[in-house]
């Protein structure tokens, strides 16, 4: 399997994090990025500099414009070669109860972190060979929480489609995911705000980024491993204390 990976939302925060561990794995890497261009090159300049004999590009597209979805992974295959791993990463969370939801919103959770992975996935079948996806969902998956409802709910279909598609594309392709629960401050967010939310979790710290990309590893390098979900939140699907 070649080494190329396609990374959603690769230019800032969690997915910049895969993107560096990926490289240092030896992984050549396609940025995905709709605004944040900037961050996309700084990041694809320093991974350059780092690993020179492996290969780095830039691709733009609005996840919520279905015509780039549909064109994403084709330019990517263009300026990287086939690609070999498609890490769904991207995704937005904009808190609201059913009750205050509107339609833009709501479509917007959906397109973003349900729609496109799931024509991401459909594309990437069609032009590779062999390879892998990895999903990433979230651990309010297993609750019913409203806070973010139109989020939970894209989430939970995301965890849907992951069994699916590791039916419908097996064997050559493994299509898995990974739960990650409070791990980082969301944007704007405090570490007061982050460890007070841990707190109520199993194991009452954040996790940080390490239990993600531990279970990338896993999920890549076990190549038995599909349809399955890996949670990296302290334990805190199983309840809160």
């Amino acid at each position: 399997m070649e080494k190329n990976a396609l990374i959603t939302g690769a230019a800032k925060r969690i997915g910049k994090n895969i993107a560096n561990h990926l490289a240092t794995k030896g992984w050549n890497i396609a940025i995905h990025y709709n605004h944040s261009k900037k961050e996309a090159e700084e990041l694809q300049h320093k991974l350059k500099t780092k690993y020179p004999l492996q290969k780095f590009v830039c691709v733009q597209a609005n996840l919520e414009v279905s015509t780039e979805v549909d064109t994403l992974l084709a330019r990517a295959n263009d300026l990287m070669g086939s690609i070999s791993l498609l890490a769904n990463n991207a995704s937005v969370f904009d808190a609201s109860i059913i009750d205050k939801t509107s339609h833009q919103l709501f479509t917007r959770n959906m397109q973003i972190n349900f729609a496109a992975p799931f024509f991401l996935i459909q594309h990437f079948a069609l032009q590779t060979e062999y390879g892998c996806v990895i999903n990433t969902v979230d651990t309010r998956i297993t609750t019913n929480q409203n806070s973010h409802a139109a989020y939970t709910i894209s989430k939970k279909a995301l965890w849907e489609l992951t069994k699916m598609a590791a039916l419908e594309y097996s064997p050559k392709i493994r299509v898995n995911a990974i739960a990650p629960g409070v791990t980082i401050p969301p944007p704007g967010g405090s570490e007061d705000e982050l460890w007070e939310m841990a707190s109520r979790i199993p194991m009452q710290k954040p996790s940080g980024i390490a239990p993600i990309l531990k279970s990338i590893d896993f999920i890549i390098e076990n190549t038995h491993l599909t349809g399955q979900l890996l949670f990296c939140d302290g334990g805190e699907n199983i309840g809160k204390r």
